[in-house]
């Protein structure tokens, strides 16, 4: 049983022992211990498998550490791993043992993924249980890669015959003036992501193989026009960069046995002064109907490196100002 000492300290064993699992832990020179130690204010003081933790958030702290040592048996603690574990307590967003076991993850032939955090799991399930879901929010919350990993589930388990993966090639504020190479090469740029996201979770090999069988299908939102996608796990990824008729296009290619799936940050577009983005525009006309699901996410859910989620609140708590200096 933990000890509760003076000064806001905690004193406790993590067991059973198992110096591999209290390695994994702690991390190469206790890494991760010293990235808790920053992130939370506090000392942490180990020998073996007993710990004290000095500071006002000791306690946070030791429920911390608890919940990593668990993980740790199944799982490498990396400190991008212990970023999330600190994101989902101070959102008040930490699952709960119960819910963890409850909560399938994603099934990846390199390994399983989980959903992390409240709208994470809320996302996934709105995947799982309708046709045509939304994921909006900020940079770095997760949207694309588990849309993209909820794909590639669909397709080891043969729910689907393809992957479709879309984006607007649309240049990011830059005339990129021409570019060399064929049709391929000159819209590869705009696709990168996701080819990143497959090759991570299939390899290289097998992504090549796939996509020259065309079961995966990686494509800019212009070759879409005219088709009728059936038995397939389609995704639009940077949606904020449509317009109001290239969004009514897409959505209109879905066929049976499909499902899709939209992703973007409508804070972020790249469509000249005066377009109004097809995402914004969609958010008040599919609300509500039914088989579409929203999924909205905020500077909370950033899973990057954390100065990504300080970078999103300044920008978030800048736009909140000078909207309230508006005249009214």
């Amino acid at each position: 049983m933990p000890v509760t000492l003076p000064d806001s300290s905690r004193e406790f064993a993590l067991g059973p022992a198992d110096n591999a699992r209290l390695a994994n832990l702690c991390g190469p020179l206790d890494e991760n211990l010293r990235l808790l130690e920053a992130r939370l204010d506090v000392e942490i003081r180990r020998r073996g498998d007993s710990f004290r933790v000095l500071g006002s958030r000791a306690d946070s702290a030791e429920q911390t550490l608890r919940e990593l040592f668990a993980l740790a048996k199944d799982e490498e603690v990396t400190p991008e791993r212990v970023h999330l574990a600190l994101r989902e307590r101070e959102s008040g967003q930490a699952p709960s043992p119960d819910s963890e076991t409850e909560d399938p993850g994603i099934r990846l032939p390199r390994g399983g993924l989980r959903a992390r955090g409240h709208h994470q799991r809320q996302y996934l399930a709105h995947i799982r249980s309708t046709d045509l879901t939304f994921g909006i929010g900020p940079a770095g919350t997760g949207k694309t890669y588990l849309a993209v990993a909820c794909a590639v589930e669909a397709l080891q388990a043969e729910a689907i015959r393809r992957v479709v993966l879309v984006r607007p090639a649309v240049e990011a504020g830059e005339r990129l003036g021409f570019l060399p190479g064929d049709l391929t090469q000159k819209v590869d740029p705009y696709l990168r992501p996701m080819y990143d996201a497959l090759y991570e979770m299939l390899g290289f090999d097998r992504v090549s193989r796939f996509i020259e069988r065309n079961v995966i299908e990686v494509a800019p939102l212009a070759f879409m026009r005219g088709r009728s996608l059936n038995d397939s796990f389609i995704i639009l990824d940077e949606a904020q960069n449509t317009t109001i008729e290239q969004m009514k296009m897409f959505l209109t290619r879905i066929g049976f046995g499909s499902k899709a799936v939209v992703t973007g940050d409508v804070t972020q577009t790249d469509l000249p002064a005066g377009r109004q983005s097809g995402l914004s525009h969609v958010i008040d006309v599919l609300r509500g109907v039914e088989g579409v699901a929203f999924s909205f996410f905020d500077a909370r859910d950033v899973v990057r490196h954390p100065l990504v989620q300080r970078i999103v609140q300044a920008y978030e708590s800048r736009t909140a100002a000078e909207r309230k200096g508006e005249p009214s």
